[in-house]
């Protein structure tokens, strides 16, 4: 079985997650891509965006994340307020292997103001290589962020709607 993997951006990350998507549409380990949007000439500002990829994920509809924006960084800080998800920027190919073995993130981030885009396609199929260990010492880290998700109550699922 394979990946379902959301798709998201703003409009200085549409173009990159149009040719991300074609990609992962074209990717045999990808059953399935879940258009969060927007769509090329729109404009929606990114945290509504990040946060209706993220709650995809965290609904179980989909496994994994590809958002874009300028940096990334604020398609990361805005799926992160998801409850369980658990996403970051990277720009090189370590960045994106740590992201999945040893954070077990589900959400990659990528900036297309920052990186070209062969490297931001690369990177995102690299990222649907990796899978976390649940055995290895990062595991206990990963507990630890969510524990505290459940000890603040932030696991309750109650984001409301963009």
């Amino acid at each position: 079985m394979g990946f379902k993997v959301a798709v998201a951006a703003d409009a200085a990350g549409v173009d990159y997650k149009e040719a991300i998507k074609a990609d992962l549409e074209a990717d045999p380990r990808v059953d399935e891509v879940i258009d969060v949007g927007i769509a090329p000439g729109e404009t929606t500002p990114y945290p509504r965006k990040g946060i209706a990829g993220a709650r995809v994920i965290a609904e179980g509809d989909a496994d994994r994340g590809i958002f874009v924006c300028g940096t990334g960084m604020g398609m990361a800080i805005s799926a992160n307020k998801v409850p369980g998800i658990r996403a970051c920027t990277a720009h090189d190919s370590f960045s994106v292997e740590r992201l999945v073995m040893s954070n077990n993130a589900q959400v990659l981030c990528l900036g297309e103001r920052v990186i070209g885009l062969e490297l931001a396609r690369r990177l995102a199929h690299e990222f649907l290589d990796y899978t976390f260990d649940p055995t290895s010492h990062s595991k206990a880290n990963v507990d630890l962020i969510v524990e505290y998700e459940k000890e603040t109550g932030a696991d309750d699922n109650s984001v409301t709607s963009c």
